[in-house]
């Protein structure tokens, strides 16, 4: 990363934000349009403007957001909403616990910097020469201008959906889309395809029985029930597999 002017003056200050802001620069050009597109949609579906750009400052979360406003638009409970955002959220555990070290000592800073550990802000603090994380000064300013290009983002939302009268029929899409974009991504890094099928057919399976207020709660229940019998059957597997060739190499000692 390109040594930052000495901190101490207005000046040296100046010049960090603007380092960080020409970093945050391809997340701007993202947060923008997708924070507008979240501003819309929580208007169109009757969220007041100030608790849409509430929840981008308090929440934060993205993904998160466009999944709350989709549930709460179709009369999901709290209960779905909570465990859903959990599920969505929860690879977050492990960007937080690979930054452990990065961020000790971070002081006041650290609080916000857990807070706002968004996918992006992830990649920023992690993919440059250096470790950005470690430069916690550095960290906090990236996290902050994230969040900006987010708050500015909903905020431009918010007042076109409030003053321009337009069709927004399929606005609702972007969070397929979204999650279409996430899956791909995924199963690209992951290249393991149960998870993908079982979420198809424990899909299609509670879309069938359950009702649709339901459906969601029921699919991630099934899915993870499923996933979780797999995984203990892998772990005797290789259990069992792990004695029979330490009984055979004592056979053979023998």
């Amino acid at each position: 990363m390109t040594p930052l002017p000495q901190a101490g003056t207005t000046t040296g200050h100046l010049a960090n934000w603007r380092s960080a802001a020409v970093t945050t620069l391809p997340v701007m050009f993202g947060y923008l349009p997708l924070g507008a597109a979240f501003g819309i949609l929580a208007v169109d579906v009757g969220i007041p403007w100030w608790a849409a750009i509430a929840m981008s400052i308090l929440i934060y979360a993205g993904a998160g957001q466009f999944l709350a406003v989709a549930l709460l638009a179709n009369q999901a409970g709290l209960m779905e909403v909570a465990v859903a955002t959990l599920m969505l959220n929860s690879r977050h555990l492990f960007y937080g616990l690979s930054l452990l070290r990065a961020f000790a000592g971070a002081g006041w800073r650290k609080p916000y910097l857990i807070f706002s550990l968004t996918d992006e802000t992830y990649s920023l603090l992690t993919s440059h020469e250096g470790h950005a994380g470690q430069d916690h000064a550095q960290a906090f300013r990236l996290s902050a201008l994230n969040q900006l290009w987010w708050v500015l983002g909903s905020l431009a939302g918010v007042l076109i959906g409030s003053q321009l009268a337009f069709n927004t029929t399929g606005i609702e899409f972007v969070l397929t889309a979204l999650f279409i974009v996430l899956t791909i991504e995924q199963a690209r890094r992951l290249r393991q395809w149960l998870p993908f099928i079982v979420a198809i057919f424990t899909a299609l399976g509670t879309l069938a029985l359950l009702p649709e207020r339901h459906m969601l709660l029921g699919a991630i229940g099934a899915a993870s029930l499923i996933l979780l019998i797999q995984y203990r059957l892998d772990s005797a597997k290789r259990h069992r597999e792990k004695q029979r060739i330490a009984e055979q190499q004592q056979r053979e000692a023998s």
